[in-house]
């Protein structure tokens, strides 16, 4: 056997404590993106929702007609 194929028999590698930290650190920088991203986007909505009423009112029966028809 070579040394990955026993490497890899043997499991993953042990996780460093700093490769432990950077993976904590994306993960809360991923979900710091996300949560800012969501609130655009929700502002965006809101802001089209006031600039074109009558786009986003068809766009809400439409909706909610998806949604009265879908079946569970």
């Amino acid at each position: 056997m070579s040394r990955s194929e026993i490497q890899s028999a043997a499991g993953p590698a042990p996780v460093s404590r700093s490769q432990a930290r950077s993976e904590a650190e994306s993960e809360t920088e991923r979900r710091r993106r996300r949560a800012r991203f969501l609130r655009e986007l929700a502002e965006a909505r809101a802001l089209r929702e006031r600039v074109q009423p009558r786009r986003a009112k068809a766009a809400r029966l439409r909706h909610a007609m998806r949604m009265r028809t879908f079946r569970w």
